[in-house]
């Protein structure tokens, strides 16, 4: 058996003129849970619609478990998919939604509600069987569509934008049910979000798009430490990019050349020469302008916004650089909007 679940090769998907979907190749592995992530428009919803057989592809291929299924339609691949709404049907009990696609698919009724009381039980779902689903929560009638989904034992299992409807407190515990599924029974998940900190929480693999092709495809880590340009830098979480130049680089550090200032960091770079720099919000450490420690990798500031978030502060810099966004530990040195300080920048990204 092939250790790809889903692979595109060349695939693409036209309406009219537009290419929603445009030469897209993509291999991903079974047993993985891989996000598409990305604006409005880039076809991540497209993309995971023509695995499903909702959308066929208008070129190249597309192969489940090593098996081509570019022409076959959605019934005819195992592929189940929770849509945003849930679309559970509201008259039927728990219980019947789960097992109706058994039912449908010839199984016998006493069969098909055994194997949906289990995984109502595997959701942690038991004794809710005859309640409708009006009269669950939202995180609940998540796991509902989820067990009806399950019980099909599909080969891939495709969430799109599944916890857009829910409170933010919600969507967390929700999210790390999903995943802790997902790990616990081996499943190959494909989830579209345009959620970056949903997306960094649950992946594997995360995979950026943007006008119908795939902009960058890795792991959290790699996407958020070293993204291939200034798009994926700022969508895989804030971003502040600014002009700059390599002095020298050696070792994962560099010298450079900002706003009239020459600093020191941690930065993977290659040969000296201008360019873009990002620096993520968390890598700026504010400080008072007499701190010594502020040293040469600081650059002058003024304060132009302050802002206290709880769980950390939040401060809009102006510099000779260009304006930073910052994000402070709520424990660090307050500093008030006018306030002069100096902004020590501790790692950064060259985008070249």
């Amino acid at each position: 058996m092939s250790e790809t679940a889903v692979r595109f090769d060349k695939a693409s998907k036209l309406f009219g003129s537009v290419r929603a979907v445009d030469a897209v190749d993509l291999a991903l592995p079974r047993g993985s849970l891989v996000t598409l992530l990305g604006p409005s428009g880039c076809g991540k919803t497209t993309t995971v619609r023509l695995i499903a057989g909702l959308e066929l592809a208008t070129e190249g291929r597309i192969e489940i478990e090593g098996r081509d299924v570019t022409r076959l339609a959605a019934a005819e691949r195992r592929i189940a998919m929770v849509f945003q709404s849930y679309a559970l049907f509201p008259h039927m009990s728990v219980l019947e939604n789960v097992s109706y696609g058994l039912v449908v698919g010839g199984a016998r009724r006493q069969a098909a509600e055994a194997e949906a009381r289990q995984m109502l039980d595997t959701l942690g779902l038991k004794g809710m069987e005859a309640r409708l689903p009006a009269e669950l929560s939202g995180g609940q009638q998540q796991r509902v569509a989820v067990a009806r989904a399950l019980v099909l034992r599909p080969q891939v299992l495709l969430f799109d934008e599944p916890l857009s409807n829910l409170d933010a407190r919600l969507r967390r515990r929700v999210r790390e049910d999903i995943r802790d599924l997902q790990r616990r029974l081996g499943l190959t998940v494909v989830y579209v979000t345009h959620d970056q900190q949903e997306a960094l929480a649950v992946s594997d693999i995360v995979v950026v798009m943007r006008d119908g092709r795939i902009a960058q495809m890795g792991t959290p880590t790699e996407l958020y430490e070293q993204p291939a340009d200034a798009f994926v830098a700022d969508f895989m979480g804030e971003a502040n990019v600014i002009e700059g130049e390599v002095i020298a680089a050696a070792d994962g550090r560099a010298r450079l050349a900002v706003g009239g200032s020459k600093i020191e960091v941690a930065m993977r770079a290659g040969r000296p020469g201008k360019g873009r720099i990002a620096v993520r919000p968390e890598a700026v450490t504010v400080l008072p302008v007499a701190a010594a420690e502020g040293g040469s990798n600081a650059i002058p500031a003024r304060v132009q916004r302050a802002a206290f978030l709880g769980q950390h502060r939040e401060y809009e810099l102006e510099t000779a650089a260009g304006a930073l966004f910052v994000v402070a530990p709520s424990g660090a040195a307050a500093f008030a909007a006018g306030e002069s300080v100096q902004a020590r920048i501790d790692r950064a990204i060259w985008l070249g």
